[in-house]
């Protein structure tokens, strides 16, 4: 076989058997700096993509992550303050360490937390993960202050 065809055969069945990587993306932000975060479903498009855009997750310098290791997480948390009005917080962003459940709370002396985690471009946007998420944590948040008070 002539030597230009052969690399080229090569060359032609490399480009074939490599797999492009690819990242996921997520919605990547915090209620406490941008309002938007709390809920980016109520907004249009070119909305989120003006004030709330995705961002692709990539593996930062000290992890080992891989491009298909990383998922979409949102955490909605019910901060509990002594002396006022309890609030809620969601964080939305890339994740790399999997849980064993795509939901699960957590339950710490300041606050409570519902994380949830997902595997789709810009997945933590959802409603299904909204719904889960705050109506978890504001109504576990609403027992235990309803139960603070009792004692």
């Amino acid at each position: 076989m002539d030597p230009n065809k052969q690399a080229l055969l090569v060359l032609l069945v490399a480009a074939l058997s490599f797999e492009g990587a690819h990242c996921i993306k997520c919605f990547d932000c915090t209620s406490v700096n941008n309002s938007m975060c709390l809920d980016p479903t109520v907004y249009d498009a070119e909305t989120l993509q003006k004030y709330l855009p995705s961002v692709e997750c990539h593996a930062g310098l000290f992890t080992a992550a891989t491009h298909e290791d990383f998922f979409c997480r949102k955490i909605v948390q019910a901060v509990l303050h002594k002396n006022h009005d309890s609030e809620v917080r969601v964080t939305r962003g890339c994740g790399y360490v999997r849980h064993r459940k795509d939901c699960y709370k957590a339950d710490n002396e300041d606050h409570l937390e519902t994380v949830c985690q997902c595997f789709k471009d810009d997945c933590n946007g959802a409603a299904t993960l909204r719904n889960v998420g705050v109506a978890a944590t504001v109504l576990t948040a609403a027992a235990v202050l309803g139960l603070s008070f009792k004692l």
